[in-house]
């Protein structure tokens, strides 16, 4: 029998809950949450409700129930150094220590480690920690991306023509995020379709996932504001329409020399998930940045795609014998669409939009699986906050027909919800491969 430890209550880690219910090594799972995820609870022999930085409360609760292994799913834990408490504890994690989550947490170090160590994929970029020199820099570029040097839950991106227009707009942000983080990094605007290559990695090998497509827009056609990720699809030749072979190639690539590159720069074997959220361009894979964890939604699309046994998997990236175990995934597709508040990502003074909580009712999901996120459990039900509520995961052997499951599972679900249902229907992959066809064609003209 193996104890597991898991720390995180979305819907993220759900999925890992049920990958490790899922192994032949007979696992008793123990949850350390947030808030309690009803989808995590079933699956777990025992739950703690906690803080996340609070390490002294979840190594307590690791030592209780003999914890073997402990495996992080959000990156708020690991920025409070979770990884270092637990190897203090003598528990080996799944999971970055606090120096190595920086490829997360600081866009400014992963940046200046691309540079230092001549890998490419880097943006024209330079890092700021006041305010002087910016407006020079910005006039030298085409187009500007704006990032806060620290964690922003996937919504602090700011980019040119988005969300401001001018170089003026752009000043006012950069002052404003300067009086709450301590640099902030200006990058050039790339033109391409991204796409999230989610790698394992045991400090010396590194090991691709099937790539997925994920959709921060709030609205149907990428319109509104960005979110935390409304829903993801990925494709059952492990590829994407836009994006062959050769991409994939690069950005696993970069990944790898990266993983060197820490490793070298601080001394301590990366051991865990690299999540490079990449973008093909017409000039090759650009890094638009890494996560230090796995992504939410994306876990849900490979996760469930994942044949080797989890465990094994886990003690592999622990041992650094990942190279001896073959990772296997299914040849399927997914799609995954967020059910969420119809608030979500609105501005909460709007009384007609606001976030409230809400109960939600689920009535009967044929073949699809469900992946609770921020859900309460109460007597009389469901209930959900502020944020994304459930993810609904189609799989099946092509994306059409996952898309159809996906689609016919959302509408199982009632309440004041709203989600994406254009995400993987063939009119948003066919703007996506046109897209790709005019960047392309307007470097050869």
């Amino acid at each position: 029998m193996t104890h597991v430890l898991l720390i995180g209550n979305g819907a993220r880690e759900h999925a890992i809950a049920e990958a490790v219910m899922r192994s032949d090594k007979n696992p008793r799972l123990f949850a350390y949450m947030k808030t309690n995820n009803p989808g995590i609870a079933s699956l777990a022999a025992q739950v703690r409700i906690g803080r996340y930085n609070e390490p002294k409360a979840i190594i307590a609760f690791a030592k209780e129930t003999g914890a073997e292994l402990a495996v992080i799913g959000p990156e708020d834990p690991l920025s409070h150094g979770i990884v270092d408490e637990l190897t203090v504890a003598g528990i080996p994690a799944v999971g970055p220590t606090r120096v190595l989550a920086r490829l997360e947490t600081s866009k400014s170090f992963t940046r200046n480690l691309l540079e230092k160590y001549d890998i490419r994929g880097n943006p024209r970029f330079r890092n700021f920690a006041s305010i002087e020199g910016i407006e020079t820099f910005c006039a030298e570029l085409p187009g500007v991306v704006i990032k806060p040097d620290g964690l922003t839950g996937g919504k602090g991106v700011l980019v040119q023509g988005d969300h401001f227009q001018t170089r003026a707009e752009a000043l006012d942000h950069c002052r404003s995020i300067l009086k709450t983080h301590p640099s902030v990094t200006i990058e050039e605007k790339l033109e391409g379709e991204e796409f999230s290559l989610q790698c394992l990695c045991d400090g010396r090998t590194v090991v691709a996932t099937p790539p997925v497509q994920d959709h921060k827009r709030r609205f149907i056609d990428d319109r509104g504001p960005n979110t935390g990720g409304m829903g993801s699809y990925s494709c059952p030749d492990h590829l994407l329409p836009f994006l062959d072979s050769a991409a994939v190639a690069e950005g696993l690539e970069i990944t790898r020399k990266v993983a060197a590159a820490i490793r070298r720069e601080t001394g301590v074997p990366y051991k865990g998930v690299m999540y490079g959220g990449f973008m093909v361009t017409a000039t090759g894979v650009k890094l638009i940045e890494y996560n230090a964890r796995f992504g939410d939604p994306e876990a849900m699309n490979i996760l469930p795609l994942l044949r080797t046994d989890f465990i094994d998997v886990c003690r592999a990236i622990i041992d650094g014998t990942l190279d001896r175990l073959d990772i296997v995934f299914e040849k399927k597709a997914t799609v995954c669409k967020y059910v969420v508040p119809i608030g979500y990502g609105l501005p909460e003074e709007n009384p007609e939009t606001a976030s409230t909580s809400a109960r939600i009712e689920i009535g009967t999901v044929r073949g699809a699986r469900l992946y609770y996120s921020s859900i309460d459990q109460r007597p009389d039900g469901f209930y959900m906050t502020s944020s994304r509520a459930i993810g609904v995961v189609g799989i099946a052997e092509s994306l059409e027909e996952a898309e159809r499951t996906a689609e016919g599972a959302v509408s199982a679900i009632h309440g004041r919800v709203d989600h994406r249902p254009d995400i993987g229907t063939e009119p948003l992959i066919r703007k996506r491969i046109q897209h790709m066809k005019m960047i392309n064609k307007k470097l050869y003209n």
